[in-house]
């Protein structure tokens, strides 16, 4: 298990839901606290609103569903897939994700602050207009991917690959240009000017 953020330890978990079978179920307005959830399928599952607090997903597939407003606060995910999911406007505050997979994982606004992607391959999936507020993000691999719009302000991002990555609207203050890998990265002019000011250029007009 990758180490959160602090050194905080997981969630304990009260009840354990194992190996249900949630395929299209519909979460809206579902609201669980401290609940270990293993190998459970929620393959194309949908909801608003739904609210996961403290909780554990172990082995749990997320393929092609969708959530919207839904909250997962201080959850941790091991070895979950997430495989064409959505999650618009979500809020994941304080989660930790180890193992898990994420192609054509596409994240649309919310808040996803203080949560750890220690490593995580993240270079086929897309966030745009998201909150990543003091994230983990060490060792993450971006290469290639769209990541539009997301606040990294006080992020750690020492060693991560945004080779190939749009990274443009996005707060990159956090960057080190000296620790992060950015060839080929798309930016706007301001961002340009932000890592040339970190490089200790003197930008001037």
């Amino acid at each position: 298990m990758a180490e959160r953020m602090y050194g905080r330890p997981a969630a304990p978990t009260d009840t354990t839901i194992s190996s249900a079978d949630w395929d299209s179920r519909d979460l809206t307005g579902e609201n669980h606290a401290n609940v270990l959830f293993v190998d459970v399928d929620m393959t194309e599952a949908t909801g608003v609103g739904a609210v996961f607090t403290d909780c554990t997903f172990r082995g749990v597939r997320f393929n092609a569903s969708t959530h919207t407003d839904a909250a997962f606060v201080n959850c941790t995910f091991v070895r979950s897939g997430f495989f064409d999911a959505t999650f618009t406007g979500c809020k994941f505050v304080g989660s930790m994700f180890d193992g898990c997979t994420y192609d054509l994982l596409k994240v649309k606004g919310g808040d996803w602050s203080f949560i750890g992607l220690p490593g995580a391959d993240l270079r086929r999936a897309s966030f745009t207009d998201v909150r990543m507020r003091e994230a983990d993000l060490t060792g993450a691999r971006c290469a290639g991917a769209v990541i539009r719009g997301v606040d990294f302000s006080g992020s750690m991002l020492h060693k991560t690959d945004f080779s190939g990555c749009d990274l443009r609207g996005s707060d990159i203050s956090a960057i080190d240009p000296f620790t992060v890998e950015l060839r080929r990265a798309v930016i706007d002019p301001f961002q340009a000017v932000v890592l040339a000011t970190a490089l200790g250029l003197d930008v001037r007009d």
